[in-house]
């Protein structure tokens, strides 16, 4: 049986965080906490902590950090965080991870690990940009060189357009802004020897292979 784990996902955008945070919530039923999909439920459902966040969102500015960590302690405090957590996207600064660390000390908890999957910018710009999605309904569909913007959605025929935030010179600008932000956070967490880098290159398989590893965690056996 594996032990409760309390993990933080850090990667760039299109490095699949999300997707292998997902696989570690069905393996192992530890709650995935996105703070982009906490924020928009909670707006979603008009709580009261959403309706702070959308007086910001709705301007275009970013969410304070203390209205943040409050959102997230409500969340770590629910009954499927007791047997662990991923929390992606969340931090992305050290004072939003020193803040985080002292809710976690008020709630007698703490980090287990920081997964850092690491890919090269220009395979993250190759991925990103194959991103389409369809005009009518925004399905996703990644990965696939041979479909073109224009071409019909598989789902619903729609056509396929690419976002603007997918065009290579928007994506290069995105891994910058990561890169600012995450310098010293990766930093911080590497000096409280938490931090574990996982290659992200390989199928999304083989990298949740590789993330076990670094958890030291028996990998799946097919």
């Amino acid at each position: 049986m594996t032990a409760t784990k309390r993990i933080i996902m850090l990667g760039a955008p299109g490095v699949g965080k999300g997707t292998q945070a997902k696989n570690l919530q069905a393996r192992f039923g530890w709650a995935h906490i996105s703070t982009g999909d906490m924020l928009r439920d909670a707006v979603r459902g008009g709580t009261e902590l959403g309706r702070k966040a959308a007086q910001f969102m709705e301007k275009g500015e970013l969410v304070p950090d203390t209205l943040i960590i409050e959102m997230v302690g409500e969340r770590l405090g629910r009954p499927d965080c007791v047997s662990g957590f991923i929390l992606d996207g969340f931090p992305r600064t050290v004072v939003q991870a020193e803040k985080l660390n002292e809710l976690l000390s008020r709630m007698s908890l703490s980090i287990d690990a920081v997964i850092s999957v690491d890919v090269s910018k220009e395979e993250i710009v190759s991925r990103l940009s194959q991103r389409l999605v369809c005009e009518k309904q925004s399905h996703v569909l990644e990965g696939d060189p041979a479909r073109k913007p224009g071409d019909a959605c598989p789902t619903c025929g729609s056509p396929l357009i690419r976002r603007k935030d997918d065009e290579p010179a928007t994506i290069r600008r995105r891994l910058e802004v990561y890169d600012e932000q995450t310098r010293s956070l990766i930093k911080y967490y590497e000096g409280r020897k938490l931090l574990k880098s996982v290659d992200g290159l390989g199928t999304p398989d083989a990298i949740f292979q590789k993330i076990l590893t670094a958890l030291e965690i028996e990998p799946a056996r097919s």
